[in-house]
């Protein structure tokens, strides 16, 4: 899943039961099913019985929408993906076809290069299976959540690299591509408030959502096509090296193999997934900052690759100075807006609450990529002495500083009023504004065209 889910702690953690049997198909996912068949043909091809044997579906029917409150209400007797089949489903060809329009991104392109080529990159995915259960789950992602089949195939991509660079067998590759394919099934069955960007994850809700490794291992381990090793990656591409990830807070050295180049993995594609400006600079950034989170000699072949035109050359002491002048300025201009912003809680005008969500946007943002002014104090330490770490966050300070400026021209555009100081409001928008293009003005504004 996203990289929004990353910063689970293991206070999340759950238990896992080996010998548990897979997941039952729960409302979400049968909803997904159903929801599909409405605009692709799904068939029973062996009849649908429930648990005490009542068959609920003939052999040969057409699923629709409305068998839903049937099988909703029934536990059914095996999983409903063994019963179902759908035109054009996807299989390996598919999945190649995908990987190869992927493979096109500039990250990706690199890394193909890298490893002698995009049939080289591919070249494991022939040995790959895919049970027909299974497919039939990558065919359901495919109709309803074609960005979720996406970013598993980016992953699986940037696995196969690491794989690949660190002398992983053929076979071995296999088994990792099949990892990196289906590690994201198990969100199939969570409830689609998930798919919001806004959800806040909180409390017992942490729980619904670390679930998903656990489900998708469950799923995998089922099919006897993957050995173990596949299951356990599965499980494990939401932990991290030092112990902060889910679903068991498993530390390093407990970490697979396999699971320690399918964690990073991850992350590498969300990022680029999340972030539209500047993803390869933010993870860059981010990897560097949180260097007991990831395997570093695994990082070693990642970071290269993100090197960006903007940040060669960069001369450590140059970028520091930049990067603590960005973080004054960005610093100053939040206190400013809670100060200001301090006598309307609860009642703020139309302005106020614009500024109030973009400066929200961009504190996430900023916390995201490691470049926070909170966070500085312990950054710059770690970055010392590193001009392609300090350049990328001064990459970062600059955009944000651009993002300022732009909530500022949109303010002054949408509520031109607001200069006349009317209300008490009014003037606190307005005197944030004018504080906010006093920052940016001088050698910090010319650095970044302002």
């Amino acid at each position: 899943m996203s990289a929004s889910a990353d910063t689970m702690s293991a206070d999340t953690d759950l238990s896992v039961d080996w010998n548990a049997p897979p997941p039952d198909d729960g409302p979400n996912y049968l909803q997904a099913v159903t929801d599909m068949a409405e605009r692709c043909q799904v068939v029973a091809h062996s009849a649908i019985y429930n648990a005490n044997g009542i068959k609920l579906v003939e052999q040969g029917a057409r699923i629709d929408a409305r068998l839903y409150d049937r099988l909703v209400q029934h536990r059914l007797q095996g999983g409903i993906d063994s019963h179902l089949s759908a035109e054009n489903a996807v299989d390996i060809a598919a999945i190649q076809a995908l990987a190869r329009q992927r493979c096109q991104e500039p990250l990706l392109q690199r890394m193909a290069q890298a490893v002698g080529g995009e049939a080289a990159l591919l070249a494991p995915l022939a040995a790959v299976p895919l049970p027909a259960p299974l497919a039939f789950k990558l065919t359901v992602m495919r109709e309803q959540q074609p960005d979720l089949l996406a970013h598993s195939v980016g992953v699986m991509l940037v696995a196969l690299y690491l794989g690949l660079r660190t002398g992983l067998a053929q076979a071995e590759a296999s088994h990792l591509a099949a990892a990196a394919l289906l590690h994201d099934i198990g969100v199939l069955h969570m409830d689609p408030v998930w798919r919001d960007p806004s959800h806040k994850v909180a409390g017992p809700g942490r729980k619904h959502l670390v679930a998903h490794p656990v489900t998708a291992m469950l799923l995998v381990r089922a099919q006897p096509a993957y050995p173990p090793a596949v299951a356990q990656a599965v499980l494990e591409h939401h932990e991290r090296l030092d112990g902060t990830g889910y679903p068991r807070g498993t530390p390093g050295a407990d970490i697979s193999p396999l699971g320690r180049i399918l964690l990073l993995a991850e992350v590498v594609d969300a990022f680029f997934g999340k972030y539209s400006d500047h993803p390869a600079q933010r993870l860059s950034l981010m990897l560097r900052l949180n260097h007991r989170k990831f395997p570093p000699a695994l990082v070693a072949l990642v970071l290269p690759l993100l090197a960006d035109e903007s940040t060669a050359g960069a001369d450590a002491p140059t970028m520091q100075a930049e990067a603590e002048r960005h973080a004054a300025v960005l610093a100053q201009t939040f206190e400013r807006w809670i100060q200001l912003r301090a006598p309307f809680v609860g009642k703020l005008p139309a302005p106020g609450a614009f500024i109030d969500q973009r400066l929200g946007a961009l504190h996430k943002a900023l916390i995201a990529a490691g470049a926070h002014p909170h966070q500085l104090s312990d950054m710059l330490p770690l970055l010392q002495g590193d001009a392609q770490g300090l350049a990328e966050l001064a990459l970062v300070g600059r955009e944000a500083l651009w993002q300022l400026q732009a909530i500022v021209h949109a303010v002054q555009r949408r509520w031109p009023q607001l200069g006349e100081r009317t209300t008490a409001a009014d003037a606190a928008c307005a005197d944030w504004c004018t504080a906010c293009e006093q920052g940016l003005g001088g050698s910090v504004a010319s650095q970044i065209g302002l």
